[in-house]
């Protein structure tokens, strides 16, 4: 038998810790059926499971520079988005920075019936960008994945990028949104500037 010595042996966690581990998932793309399925709403926060799954949504979003991730992108129904960093998105170099959070259960509400039009792009339409219409001003509540309430009024990009995470909960890819296909095409050919940013 072999004897590990006692300065190398590892002693079990306490009950009360939780380890989390990285995980990178695979991003669904276009095309995927599960990426048109209704998620269903988060019935209970602060579980090993969920705070699992927002990890895990982190690490793959941190991993192919997104600037939002819903749960159904990578193939978990249910209503948990997260968007924003700390740090400037090098796929979107000039926008303006969205406070990291996570949002789960969320409702959105259009203020004012003002619309503006900019390029989106998405980790599951790699390679091409589109332009989108959005409601400029909007009030969006949810909660974090421990319970805790969020509730904001937000406008321009920060507006945008809620929208479009939250569009995934209901089976919705931006491309169903665009309006005018003469402006909708390849990345590479759009803005090579950030071509070598884009996901494949």
């Amino acid at each position: 038998m072999l004897r590990v010595p006692p300065d190398r042996r590892r002693s079990a966690p306490p009950p009360t810790s939780r380890a989390f581990y990285m995980a990178i998932h695979d991003i669904l793309k276009m095309g995927d059926e599960r990426l048109l399925r209704t998620a269903r709403p988060v019935a209970e926060f602060g579980t090993p499971s969920l705070l699992q799954l927002v990890q895990d949504m982190r690490d793959t979003m941190r991993a192919v520079n997104g600037a939002g991730l819903a749960a159904p992108q990578i193939g978990v129904d249910l209503q948990v988005v997260i968007f924003g960093s700390e740090e400037r998105n090098p796929r979107y170099p000039d926008r303006p920075l969205v406070p990291p959070t996570v949002l789960v259960n969320p409702r959105i509400t259009p203020l004012g019936g003002e619309e503006e039009e900019d390029w989106e792009g998405c980790l599951s339409v790699p390679g091409l960008r589109g332009v989108v219409p959005r409601w400029s001003r909007i009030h969006y509540r949810g909660f974090d994945e421990h319970g805790a309430p969020i509730d904001r009024t937000v406008e321009g990009f920060h507006a945008r990028v809620v929208q479009h995470e939250c569009d995934h909960l209901v089976g919705k890819l931006y491309p169903m949104r665009i309006r005018d296909f003469s402006r909708f095409g390849y990345a590479d050919v759009l803005f090579p500037d950030i071509a070598e940013h884009e996901d494949d």
